[in-house]
């Protein structure tokens, strides 16, 4: 099933660049913006849309829906990813490690001045 554009939890977002966002507020449509689940138990049909003005200008046609991916190339750009992962999360994790005692520190310094001037 396609987009539900009559749902009410169907939104839509246009950014500065001209790109438009179609997805559902309640993170429900895992497809999105190709598809909303064909038994979704939230859809519910938008009544009104009071405040609100409907542009013309926006491409109301969706995307074109990707093809379905090779699982076997799907596996391998997510163990990629988990390479890149396991590759730089030991020194990510030491930056926001030294980071927060920096910052610890600082506010460490900051409290006993102000206690000094009692």
């Amino acid at each position: 099933m396609p987009m539900r554009e009559d749902c009410k939890h169907y939104a839509t977002r246009t950014y500065g660049t001209g790109e438009m966002v179609r997805m559902c507020r309640l993170d429900l449509a895992p497809e999105a913006p190709w598809k909303c689940p064909d038994d979704c138990a939230s859809y519910t049909r938008r009544t009104w849309d009071a405040g609100w003005t409907l542009g013309a200008l926006a491409d109301t046609q969706p995307d074109p829906e990707p093809p379905p991916a090779d699982p076997k190339d799907a596996a391998a750009l997510l163990d990629m990813a988990e390479d890149v992962i396991n590759t730089i999360g030991a020194d990510v994790l030491a930056e926001h490690r030294a980071e927060q005692e920096t910052k610890s520190k600082g506010l460490i310094a900051k409290f006993k001045r102000k206690r000094g001037k009692r």
